[in-house]
């Protein structure tokens, strides 16, 4: 198996497995019980928040455990206010507009979100009658129609730190210092409206280097599945400008902003997988830009899509005049495992919302592939991935061709 599909899914990796294990078993007490094993296991758990929170600049108690990025984007517009009055968003209004469709706000857009934004981001958003922000061809996110956008009623802005589809790295501390020199001006003015910035750095903490404060975020989202830690396991750093409302409520845990018995061997996992990830962010960005170079170098005619500001493990690839869904199933039979986008949205058979954002036609956005490199990989795999793809390839042309 050759798997090209790591921004999908990556496998748990051994240290995190290992750290996980005596929580299933021996460390099993729930951290709300009353008694010392218990309370051994609260502080282990908080202790484990700390070190994810500390692989991004910030501490545990700035953090909110979810069940992963889609609750953690979720939870982040419950900061919005409802129709710019002081009432915070509740879940019956999250319910609404998930399941009847009907957009919470009528009187004006209070927020901002990329137009290549994930549909955990981008379906709420609609919800909340929010509006888009362009892109570049290149995926980069246009400064100059954010700035046009910005106006007095607007509470969030919203953009993912590294794209899911393409990889591309957005410019987050340029986006702070724009909302930041909003806030100055609205200050002079005498306007007290919150103006927050939220970024799902999901596909980020595997190869970049994090720091709330440097990139001057507000909320940010993680997602323990994508760094080698257990699925359904994510955070919400908050900072103090952020006032959240729980969409799950109960016995109060999370500081009340997430109730539910922790997940703790989870949350074990996910801080061991970050820590690890931490410790070799330079090793591991060498290594997939030697991977990435054998690729782009064997590989035969196609089109690089992501050419700029993109992560280092992403190639996004467009083969004109071929069905990549096709592809997708004809290298599954010779081992080769890829993906054409987003997975949520490939299984329902959508097309692609972000390559059709940055300006591909529709048989370009039918004819791509995204490959994304992880610690599976290798040289001597690129290099035999290549091999099989070319030769799909030129079978499926020579198909088409007749």
């Amino acid at each position: 198996m050759i798997y090209l599909d790591h921004a999908a899914a990556t496998p748990v990796c051994r240290k995190a497995l290992e750290a996980m294990k005596p929580y299933y078993m021996e460390e099993f007490f729930n951290p709300s019980s009353p008694y010392l094993p218990a309370k051994k296991v609260a502080s282990d758990y908080e202790a484990a928040k700390a070190e994810i929170a500390h692989a991004i600049g910030a501490k545990g108690n700035d953090l909110v455990i979810t069940a992963g990025a889609t609750e953690a984007n979720n939870l982040a517009f419950t900061a919005l206010s409802l129709d710019g009055s002081c009432r915070r968003l509740l879940p019956q209004d999250f319910a609404n507009a998930n399941i009847l469709g009907v957009p919470l706000r009528r009187h004006h857009p209070s927020m901002l979100y990329l137009e290549t934004e994930h549909d955990s981001v981008r379906r709420v958003a609609e919800a909340l009658g929010g509006t888009t922000i362009k892109v570049l061809p290149s995926g980069v996110i246009d400064l100059q129609d954010l700035r046009d956008k910005i106006t007095d009623e607007i509470e969030m802005i919203s953009v993912s730190l590294v794209n899911n589809e393409l990889g591309t790295i957005q410019p987050l501390a340029e986006i702070a210092e724009i909302i930041r020199r909003v806030k100055l001006d609205r200050m002079k003015r005498g306007l007290k409206r919150q103006l927050l910035l939220h970024s799902d750095a999901s596909q980020a903490l595997n190869l970049l280097d994090i720091s709330v404060a440097r990139i001057g975020v507000d909320l940010l989202t993680l997602n323990s599945a994508k760094i080698y830690g257990p699925k359904g396991v994510g955070a919400l750093y908050m900072s103090h400008e952020a006032h959240l409302h729980p969409l799950v409520t109960g016995g109060g845990q999370e500081n009340g902003l997430r109730s539910g018995t922790e997940n703790v061997p989870g949350v074990i996992g996910f801080a061991t997988a970050a820590t690890e990830t931490k410790k070799h962010l330079k090793s591991n960005r060498k290594k997939y830009q030697k991977l990435k170079k054998i690729l782009l170098t064997e590989l035969q005619g196609y089109e690089l899509v992501n050419k700029k500001h993109s992560i280092d493990n992403f190639v996004v690839l467009c083969y004109n005049g071929i069905d990549a869904e096709r592809l997708i199933f004809l290298l599954e039979e010779r081992g080769v495992y890829v993906a054409t986008g987003a997975a949520c949205a490939a299984s329902k058979g959508e097309k692609s919302h972000v390559l059709s954002a940055i300006g591909l036609s529709d048989a370009q956005i039918a004819g791509s592939l995204r490959l994304s490199l992880g610690e599976l990989n290798d040289a001597e795999q690129m290099h035999e991935a290549a091999r099989v793809i070319n030769e799909v390839v030129a079978l499926e042309r020579k198909r088409v061709n007749g």
